[in-house]
């Protein structure tokens, strides 16, 4: 079975990020995590909910980015 919930960097290595920058997005909110006793864990839902966020605020004409292409 599929774990359900990842440590801080089992989740940033699935996103492909440093363990720095998760526990960053996790501080500010952008990246849900529940937090059990002292353990800090984020669903693997809240993951996949983060990454189609990214790609929806990519794709969105207001994006600096595009802008300047």
């Amino acid at each position: 079975m599929d774990k359900l919930l990842l440590r801080v960097d089992e989740a940033a290595e699935l996103i492909g990020l440093g363990r720095t920058k998760t526990y960053e997005l996790v501080a500010s909110g952008q990246l849900p995590a529940v937090h059990i006793g002292k353990a800090v864990r984020v669903a693997t839902s809240a993951i996949e909910e983060f990454v189609r966020r990214l790609q929806a605020d990519t794709r969105s004409p207001n994006n600096d980015t595009e802008a300047r292409s």
